[in-house]
């Protein structure tokens, strides 16, 4: 049974962590904060729920504490701060990069063969990051972001079609930002009917509309970033790394001339398994989703050079 380390103990790693608990796939799961007592609380609040979900994986919560880390096959990154109503997610990359750097490199010091999945935000940006930071193989850095999008979408699509959701297939490429993302209301359907054939041209837009501004909606709502749906996406893509499932999952991966871009991490389908990444799907895009996602690309890359421009890494 496999190891898990979630770095971050706040509403997203926390609920990231009791998710896999609940799947079941490892025995072991370490949920770490810098602040004294959370992780600690946490765990042993979600151990007290094992019998009641009849679940025998271990949690186990630490402080500040990297060597309990040790030998993690998956550390998930939560570090940094929430974003705020009104806050872009490019806005956080001052603060965050400094934090996800730091933990990065203190978790792949005890586990240097664990594959790293990144929540923070700005999420496309922080994989980036972690990628060029540690030097490690693009494979084995992974953003959790078109998995959580897709997630909105299909839940948009299936409240607009009156269906359930375990019928949609929707999905969602591009950066994690409420204007780059790309929701391919082209290749969505529902039981294998295209949705544009069971929509109208109105109800199509506003899915796509209402699922680009998905995270801000919640933001407002809830006053600080959502945590339930992105909990769950890392943790389901965490089980296909483990169980080697290769499922196909949207997710911010590593960018060498797919798509026709290079030097960028972006939000693509992409299989899942024992190796992380193991390989990038290249669907047929239509000329107007090319020129979205080359836009999206733009706006991505320019965000990762403030990392460069305020010298959180060299060329």
């Amino acid at each position: 049974m496999a190891k898990v380390t979630v770095i971050g103990a706040g509403n997203v790693g926390a609920t990231c962590a009791n998710a896999i608990l609940h799947m079941r796939y490892a025995s072991e799961v370490v949920l770490l904060d810098i602040k004294e007592g959370v992780s600690e609380g946490k765990a042993m609040d979600m151990m007290q729920t094992a019998k009641l979900y009849h679940f025998d994986s271990v949690i186990k919560g630490v402080t500040n504490h990297y060597k309990e880390t040790d030998n993690s096959d998956v550390v998930i990154i939560t570090s940094g701060i929430p974003r705020k109503p009104g806050m872009t997610r490019e806005e956080l990359i001052g603060v965050n990069a400094g934090i996800v750097k730091n933990v990065v490199n203190n978790a792949l010091e005890h586990s240097p063969n664990a594959i790293f999945i990144i929540i923070s935000n700005p999420m496309d940006t922080m994989t980036y990051l972690t990628l060029k930071a540690t030097g490690l193989p693009k494979n084995r850095v992974i953003g959790m972001g078109g998995m959580l999008d897709s997630s909105r979408f299909n839940y948009y699509l299936s409240q607009e079609l009156g269906a359930s959701q375990s019928d949609v297939e929707g999905i969602v490429i591009g950066g994690h930002g409420d204007t780059t993302m790309i929701p391919l209301i082209s290749k969505a359907s529902c039981k294998c009917i295209p949705v544009t054939s069971l929509l109208s041209e109105e109800q199509a837009n506003d899915v796509v509309a209402k699922t680009m501004v998905g995270g801000a909606t919640l933001t407002k709502l809830l006053g600080t970033s959502a945590w339930y749906a992105p909990g769950a996406a890392a943790g389901t893509m965490v089980q296909s790394i483990i169980m080697n499932e290769k499922k196909i999952f949207p997710c911010c991966t590593y960018l060498d001339g797919e798509y026709g871009q290079e030097d960028l991490c972006i939000g693509v389908p992409a299989i899942l398994g024992k190796d992380g990444c193991e390989k990038i799907i290249e669907l047929e895009l239509t000329e107007d989703e090319k020129e979205k996602f080359a836009k999206s690309a733009t706006a991505v890359k320019n965000t990762n050079n403030i990392l460069y421009e305020s010298q959180i890494l060299t060329r």
